[in-house]
């Protein structure tokens, strides 16, 4: 399965319960296939505070093992809302260090224009 890892040109902020838990300016897009493509923030730009690592992961046979984040904001929690593939497959080596957001478990994925 062929997958392309670019830049995002865009700013990406994620937001949960009234709050942004990732912004970034560094974000890239990853296409895999025909599924939609998927926006990976640095974990740098993301407040890990409201992060708790899950026991979930899961194997993917082109990226590797995915761990999972559930969120927790105020008295909401989305759980697995965020995956990582913290040793990723070296052909997609370059999301090593970010994170993906299931835009289900979120309240907004925003795209906004630097």
């Amino acid at each position: 399965m062929a997958i392309s890892i670019t830049e995002h040109p865009k700013r990406v902020r994620v937001r949960f319960n009234g709050k942004t838990v990732a912004e970034s300016d560094h974000a890239l897009a990853l296409q895999e296939g025909s599924y939609p493509r998927v926006l990976y923030l640095p974990r740098v730009d993301a407040d890990m505070s409201l992060f708790e690592r899950s026991a979930r992961t899961t194997n993917c046979p082109y990226k590797g093992e995915a761990n999972y984040f559930s969120l927790r904001v105020g008295d909401r929690t989305a759980a697995d809302a965020v995956w990582t593939y913290e040793i990723p497959r070296a052909d997609v080596a370059a999301i090593a260090g970010h994170l993906a957001f299931y835009p289900d478990r979120v309240d907004a994925i925003e795209e906004v224009n630097v």
